[in-house]
């Protein structure tokens, strides 16, 4: 039998769907999953997009270009124009979501046994870009006791080698919901021009910042603005996961030109995602303001109940609509496994993220999972309650309560 890659092995399993087969199942026994375990929002989609699907009145949906849509680019510079983000369209690549712009970031950015440091706990599929680019991703753990604040600079500089291209971050922070703050973003621009690096910073959560600061774009970081690749994707802000359509916004002519040969190679994003993306972005301010609302409710709904509940922790999360709890259990992978498999109450369960596979430090997250609050606040009561219970019920349960 033929051998299969040792890129292939490498690749990691999300945490945040390697256990459907066991949520699938339970449904399927007739449990009821609280699926607090990807960020897919509930809320509806912004009716000026699902106008601009139902009313398309091509004759062909054919190619778009490989850069994608101009008109669909002018808009979005209009839109980062607001956070005073100074791009031009000509600045913006469309991408196949906001995975794929990671992945041809890094593939024009970095060759094989080239590193980037990224502080962790981290969306897990960094990871899985980066081996796909043949690259190593050097970790720099932030702790749950510290509230995921950035480590000291002195850690990233122990970790620079002459094969270190780039620092990545996310802000507002998926798995954390943490929100740099101005000096802690000062810090990572200094290192970035120091050592001559990329600064690849994921920002799809900027819509969602729970603080009086400002929100604080790498772009807004003077002197390094040709070494910034924004990472960026329609699919939280409007509630379009599934069209699938992000961008990359950089300034380096360069790297521009590498992007897109890889553009290039894959044709074109997808026509209609496009062209529901680009009618999204002139959604009413109320719907912004009424998608905003509800993730601060909910955030203080979980967050509270969270802590209410014996032995649990989870810090208060600043952005974005993640947080990570800290359980009183031996092994959250098990944990989560026999939620699903094992158990259930009152004819339901819930699903969460363990958060090892945010973590590629050994052992680091072993009793904390990744909880999105993307459900409606009678849904995130009963998956509480179900927690509770199940907590209650765990024979791996510890006592090291808070």
């Amino acid at each position: 039998m033929p051998k299969i890659s040792q890129r292939g092995e490498l690749m990691p399993a999300s945490p945040i769907r390697k256990l459907v087969p066991l949520a699938n199942a339970a449904k399927a026994r007739g449990v009821e999953v609280y699926h607090l375990n990807i960020g897919q929002p509930d809320l509806p989609t912004p009716t000026e997009g699902l106008d601009a699907l139902k009313h398309i009145d091509r004759k062909v949906l054919e190619y778009s270009p490989s850069e994608g849509l101009l008109s669909l680019r002018e808009r979005l510079a209009d839109y980062y124009h607001r956070f005073k983000i100074d791009v031009t369209a000509e600045d913006i690549i469309v991408t196949t979501g906001g995975s794929e712009a990671v992945l041809f970031a890094f593939m024009a950015c970095l060759d094989p046994g080239d590193e980037i440091i990224v502080p962790e706990p981290a969306y897990a599929n960094y990871m899985a870009f980066a081996i796909s680019a043949g690259a190593n991703i050097e970790s720099i753990p932030s702790t749950i006791e510290q509230g995921f604040a950035l480590p000291p600079v002195e850690e990233f500089e122990k970790l620079i080698t002459p094969r270190t291209k780039g620092i990545l971050i996310c802000n507002p922070n998926n798995p954390t919901g943490y929100l740099y703050t101005q000096k802690e973003m000062n810090q990572i621009r200094d290192i970035v021009k120091k050592y001559d690096l990329f600064l690849f910073s994921d920002e799809v959560y900027r819509e969602y910042c729970y603080t009086g600061a400002p929100y604080i774009s790498a772009f807004h970081l003077p002197g390094i603005e040709d070494q910034v690749v924004l990472i960026d994707s329609v699919s939280k802000r409007y509630s379009e996961c599934g069209i699938r359509i992000g961008a990359i916004i950089t300034k380096h002519k360069e790297l521009k030109k590498n992007v897109m040969k890889f553009c290039q190679a894959r044709l074109s994003p997808p026509l209609l995602g496009q062209i529901v993306a680009e009618a999204s972005i002139g959604a009413s301010d109320e719907y912004m303001l009424m998608t905003y609302n509800e993730y601060v409710e909910r955030r203080k709904f979980l967050i509270d109940g969270i802590n209410r509940i014996p032995g649990c922790y989870s810090p208060i999360p600043m952005g974005a609509f993640y947080t990570v709890v800290k359980l009183p259990v031996d092994d959250a992978d098990k944990f989560c496994q026999w939620c699903l498999s094992e158990f259930e109450y009152e004819g339901a369960t819930v699903f969460m993220a363990p958060a090892s596979g945010f973590y590629t430090t050994p052992g680091l997250g072993h009793n904390e999972v990744r909880m999105a609050y993307v459900l409606k606040k009678e849904d995130l009561a009963k998956a509480l309650k179900v927690l509770a219970e199940a907590l209650k019920a765990y024979p791996g349960r510890t006592h090291d309560e808070n």
